[in-house]
């Protein structure tokens, strides 16, 4: 998956100052953070609108303002899962990628950024998934989490039985081993939770032997919230897990990034198909 195309305009002086590979590394670093920026700048102005929970969720209708919406397929409900100090506006663009490809019930879950323990944040999530299960007669959900709610969704999912409920689980720029980015963020205790080497993280490289749930990990070459970069790639001998490398843009373009939730409705769709392929049902 290829991202380019942003600020052409400097690819002359760039090459000058730093011929060969430098340039092209730099050239890349100098586009994503220019839309680092801008994705900064958009999601300010838009994140007052996700402060607070949404309205339940209701099945798209026919004629419901989306012209180009696929027809409409039985498939789990999707559940968006923000990131640390944010909200579910970040997800504005993926979940209307999703609902215009069929995606028929599609919601995001808010969580305190006073929460100072993903294991709380989990037990939360636990609670929302029933209400969700409940409220749409499905037997299981997709959660979709950018960053550290990926992190809260594979815990629910490992540790809290949550594999019965969760089909599969998409993380974005997700710490899966743990992040060194950032230090001086180490005051907050749920940041202390994402270094490596932490109770949270040591807690999910224990073996977890039939875990059900299918995990796709999404992580960007030029993510610098990512410390190291693969810690992003999830790798656990006992979970069906693929990571999916993504280049040229920054932690905050994942959720947004037209070529990410491309990536983000294959995966979920091959997850369907592995089912029918298996004689499986999509929803339980």
């Amino acid at each position: 998956m290829k991202v380019t195309g942003v600020l052409p305009l400097f690819l002359p002086l760039c090459r000058r100052l730093w011929p060969g590979k430098l340039a092209g590394l730099s050239v890349a670093l100098l586009k994503a953070t220019a839309l680092e920026a801008a994705i900064l700048a958009g999601h300010l102005l838009l994140y007052p609108t996700g402060l607070t929970q949404e309205r339940r969720a209701h099945p798209a209708l026919p004629g419901d303002d989306r012209a180009a919406q696929l027809p409409v397929r039985p498939e789990p409900p999707v559940v968006l899962l923000h990131g640390f100090i944010d909200n579910r506006s970040v997800f504005v663009l993926l979940r209307r990628s999703l609902a215009q490809h069929g995606r028929q019930w599609v919601e995001s879950l808010n969580y305190s950024p006073l929460i100072c323990d993903i294991r709380t944040a989990a037990e939360l999530l636990d609670r929302h998934i029933e209400e969700v299960c409940d409220r749409t007669g499905s037997g299981k959900v997709d959660i979709v989490g950018h960053s550290l709610g990926g992190l809260i969704a594979r815990y629910y999912v490992q540790c809290l039985g949550g594999d019965l409920r969760v089909r599969t689980l998409v993380t974005l720029g997700t710490p899966h081993g743990g992040t060194r980015a950032a230090p001086l963020a180490n005051a907050h205790p749920i940041v202390r939770q994402m270094r490596p080497g932490s109770e949270v993280i040591e807690e999910l490289t224990q073996p977890a032997p039939g875990c059900r749930t299918r995990f796709v990990s999404f992580w960007s070459d030029l993510d610098t919230v990512m410390v190291p970069l693969e810690t992003a790639a999830l790798d656990h001998p006992d979970l069906d897990a693929e990571n999916v490398r993504v280049s040229g843009i920054g932690h905050l373009a994942l959720p947004v990034h037209p070529a990410v939730a491309a990536g983000v409705r294959e995966a979920l769709d091959s997850t369907r198909s592995r089912e029918q392929d298996s004689g499986g049902l999509t929803v339980a």
